[in-house]
């Protein structure tokens, strides 16, 4: 199949289908290969992703322009890249002691002694999505490898010219190319992937993760599901406006709204919204497209094909309905490319597409508040539960605001925290995902299962047959 540039607009890549027959096969291979790799002990598999980290590292530059091409950005496939290395050093840290069985312990009937242990699954599979392809393929597989299972990853059709020089790095890590595969293709290979794994971890769209979790149900494996969002900031009145506005730029805006973390809805008190806005709007115009060049501007391209119809028809239908453009507000074609112009809108409510699905796009949108209590209301009012944020200087408040949102990782007098600090666990509220959290000790957890070895200290059992 044919790939589109997100920067020409051109179809010129040519992406190999992988065959449900070959799904088949590699997991098989990869189930043979699982007992050998657990086998390995922590200290040994720990060894051998020292070894990819540095493989990643001696092709750095060619990941980060495989990724760049899939996506049309540079500073953020760079960001991505590195992430994604230092990421593998935290786990191999962490995963020793996360993983460390625990001592024998009593039974609550005291002639019975209980030791804890458990067991890898044999096969994990991994489907992740374009706006990150690298990272995502990798966050899950990274620790799932380290509990001693063996993974097989199906990245998103849209961006897959990274898998090449991957695979590169994993043929670099012998001991690691039996227990990793990667495979390319559309929907149809995924639905191979998920009918031969023992358990899955999907990031996508929520229309998407609804049928892989069917899926996976009448394979009767756990399913993993990460998925969309339409997170919100809460800007008290005494919050620090100069704070705020910076961090709600980014949050908003980083690799062009393309993000699951991304701060799509804002509502501020009334008290501070002038200035606020203001500040939020002077500096979202100042933000650039990187166009001609990648390496210049803050703004890469909208990376699929698919979501720029997505992305207009909901402009439309907010401008239609009476919301205001305070900057941007337009799509772009640059050089076959998509652009959508930094955006802020005012002048919002519920009856727009905009504020109640998810955009993907470099669009926020912002409502004035007369309370706290009223923000929460419109934050909550969401079928998604992602992650949010709140500003405010007095903690207290900020706090119990925090408290009252329903999404997963709340961040406080920043944006998007929850995709730098990784050791916070957090789930996903409603539509946005289910599953164990993706990040802290949780995480590595969900690859293993849980077992108890319980034995008789020498006593006879009281519910014995009396003979």
């Amino acid at each position: 199949m044919k790939i589109r540039n997100p920067r020409t607009g051109h179809l010129d890549f040519s992406l190999r289908v992988v065959s449900h027959d070959e799904v088949a096969q590699l997991v098989s291979q990869l189930r043979s290969s699982q007992p050998q790799w657990w086998q390995l002990g922590m200290a040994g598999r720990v060894k051998v992703m020292h070894n990819f980290s540095e493989q990643l590292v001696a092709h750095r530059e060619a990941l980060i322009a495989a990724v760049a091409e899939d996506t049309g950005r540079w500073a953020e496939s760079e960001l991505e890249v590195d992430v994604t290395i230092n990421t593998i050093h935290r786990w191999c840290k962490d995963a020793p002691e996360l993983l460390a069985e625990a001592p024998p312990r009593k039974a609550h009937l005291p002639f019975l002694e209980i030791q804890p242990s458990y067991l890898p699954f044999d096969v994990v599979g991994v489907i992740s999505p374009w706006n990150f392809p690298l990272l995502l393929s990798l966050v899950d597989a990274i620790p799932a490898l380290l509990a001693g299972c063996s993974v097989i990853i199906k990245p998103s059709e849209v961006t897959s010219r990274f898998v090449a020089p991957l695979q590169e790095v994993i043929k670099s890590t012998p001991e690691l190319s039996s227990v990793l595969k990667l495979v390319t293709g559309a929907g149809e290979t995924g639905q191979a992937v998920i009918q031969h794994v023992d358990t899955l971890c999907f990031t996508g769209s929520v229309a998407t993760g609804r049928r892989v979790g069917e899926l996976c149900a009448q394979q009767f494996i756990p399913a993993f599901l990460e998925l969309g969002g339409k997170d919100a900031a809460i800007v008290c009145d005494d919050a620090d406006i100069e704070v705020a506005s910076s961090a709600l730029c980014w949050g908003s805006m980083v690799n062009a709204g393309q993000s699951c973390m991304s701060l799509e809805r804002i509502y501020v008190h009334e008290n501070i919204a002038d200035e606020f806005i203001s500040r939020l709007v002077e500096k979202v115009k100042k933000l650039r497209h990187n166009y001609p060049d990648i390496k210049v501007g803050e703004i890469g391209p909208v990376i699929s094909d698919k979501q720029v119809a997505v992305i207009r028809q909901q402009l439309d239908d907010a401008l239609q309905k009476g919301a205001r453009a305070l900057c941007g507000g337009h799509l772009l074609q640059l050089g076959g490319g998509f652009y959508c112009e930094p955006t802020v809108l005012d002048q919002v409510n519920k009856d727009m597409l905009i504020v109640t699905e998810e955009t993907f796009a470099a669009i926020v949108v912002v409502q004035r508040v007369q309370s706290n209590e009223e923000a929460v209301q419109l934050a909550n009012d969401s079928k998604y539960g992602l992650s949010a944020a709140v500003f405010s200087q007095d903690m207290a408040n900020a706090y119990q605001i925090a408290a009252a949102l329903k999404a997963g990782g709340i961040s406080i007098n920043d944006a998007s925290l929850t995709g730098f600090v990784h050791e916070a666990e957090k789930q996903s509220f409603q539509c946005s995902g289910m599953g164990g959290s993706r990040m802290g000790a949780e995480s590595i957890r969900r690859f293993i299962r849980k077992k108890s070895f319980i034995r008789n200290t020498g006593v006879a059992s009281p519910w014995w047959f009396k003979a």
